[in-house]
């Protein structure tokens, strides 16, 4: 175990999802760092949200608020996701070393996401996911992302933020030691079915029935509309095809249902396919169950509209595909369109395409030679994306922590100048005699005026 061998890295995962047996994707994340860099530090992984269970090699807490202090002062490398920042800002203040684990560009989902909001919600919310985004990048001595066409936006960013600054390129030109590329991750060993999830468990699939599987949530900018249209079309031609979606409710309470689940519902309640030919699980399935439903299934799919969020996006669904060696069937504009193509792992397909999606879905499910040659390509590929393999810059990193040069140099962004300085008067006026004589005034002024408003 970690803690057995002396001199190594104290370090702190923290995670604003849900750790248990039921785990959403930046939980899954996190457990599978904790996992890996448990052979070179002792571990924490910590969930602001809910903790359960236990694991050997590593120590789950649940520390909200102010409990995540004393696990912050053991550490030595804290690495954070998502929102910690902002919801702990004195995080910033500590000289640990900190990694900010930006493998998500929320900022860019948010804009999709929101579109449910008020106006000024809207807006509010999205100005305030860049700034979650600034605030790790600003801090961080080392980021992590999830492919190369995402590091490229992420170093835009950090240019703007002026990270990119003698400092760090003298340090490394290549800027590697600053932000590296740490995709989501595969299990090294091959998935084992221990029972059916699917076929002859669910009411109305059967043994031999072709399945299409969703394998996560159904959220704003995903297009399930396209898919269902697409299987209504295919169950004309062939009555045995089912598509299932695998996680309905969300693990994560803080988690509202997305607008689109609710449209892909009523879709498929209008069309009369629910429980015929399209299957909603009202539960999310248990992670250490999930080989049970993806061994059942005959392809995997997703399918998304043209946003921004898409092109930089990293379908951490699509990684459960490949541990399964499922042919995959995708929307065209990200990552992994371009590795399904040059494997042939499957089909892409155009955004909205109906007609291209039913091409596509029945090429890859009734083509038996094909699809025992691209379950093979898929297989071989994902053995080159263990979660051992992805996460080597990290393990690097936190076998060897060290403050970001320009942190050490003490650069700071003309931005962030103003700001300390502002703060820096703020402070001194509070702490004036004059300050504290005129607070009743103040105080005073203030009941006055919320009467007033009343």
């Amino acid at each position: 175990m970690a803690a057995d061998l002396p001199k190594r890295s104290k370090i702190l995962i923290v995670t604003p999802d849900t750790i248990g047996t039921r785990m959403a994707g930046p939980a899954i994340r996190a457990w599978e760092i904790a996992r890996v860099l448990s052979d070179v530090g002792q571990v924490r992984l910590a969930s602001t949200i809910g903790a359960t269970g236990t694991h050997p090699d590593f120590d789950i807490v649940f520390a909200a608020h102010d409990a995540l202090r004393p696990h912050a002062a053991w550490a030595d490398v804290i690495i954070t996701q998502g929102h910690i920042l902002r919801s702990h800002p004195w995080l910033k203040d500590l000289d640990t070393i900190l990694v900010a684990d930006i493998y998500d560009p929320l900022h860019l989902e948010q804009l999709e996401q929101g579109k449910d909001l008020p106006e000024a919600d809207r807006y509010a919310v999205a100005v305030d996911s860049v700034e979650v985004m600034n605030d790790q990048m600003e801090r961080a001595d080392f980021m992590l992302c999830a492919s190369e066409k995402q590091r490229d936006f992420w170093l835009g960013q950090l240019a703007g933020l002026a990270r990119i600054n003698p400092a760090t390129y003298d340090q490394d030109p290549t800027l590697r030691s600053l932000l590296d590329v740490a995709p989501f991750g595969i299990a090294g060993t091959p998935p084992v079915q221990t029972s059916h999830g699917i076929r002859g468990v669910v009411d109305g699939i059967g043994m031999d029935d072709k399945i299409i599987l969703w394998g996560g949530g159904i959220y704003n900018w995903f297009d399930p509309l396209s898919l269902i249209e697409a299987v209504v079309r295919i169950a004309e031609r062939h009555d045995n095809v089912r598509l299932f979606f695998l996680g309905v409710k969300h693990p994560n309470p803080d988690v509202p249902q997305m607008e689109m689940e609710r449209r892909a519902r009523e879709l498929a309640t209008d069309l009369n396919l629910i429980n015929r030919s399209v299957f909603f699980n009202e539960t999310w399935v248990p992670y250490e169950q999930r080989a049970n439903f993806l061994l059942d299934a005959d392809v995997g799919v997703s399918t998304h509209f043209p946003h921004i969020e898409t092109q930089f996006s990293f379908r951490t669904r699509l990684l459960d595909y490949l541990w399964a060696s499922l042919p995959i069937v995708s929307t065209d504009g990200d990552i992994f369109a371009d590795l399904i193509r040059q494997y042939d792992l499957g089909a892409t397909v155009p955004a909205e395409d109906v007609d291209a999606l039913v091409e596509a879905l029945e090429a890859v499910l009734f083509d038996e030679t094909a699809l025992a040659k691209r379950r093979e390509r898929v297989q071989a590929l994902a053995e080159t994306m263990t979660w051992s393999k992805t996460l080597l810059p990290l393990v690097a990193f936190c076998t060897n922590p060290r403050k970001a040069a320009d942190r050490e140099y003490g650069v700071i962004s003309q931005r962030n100048q103003i700001l300390a300085d502002v703060r820096k008067r703020l402070a001194g006026v509070e702490t004036s005699s004059s300050w504290r004589v005129t607070a009743p005034l103040r105080w005073a002024g203030r009941t006055i005026a919320g009467l007033r408003k009343r």
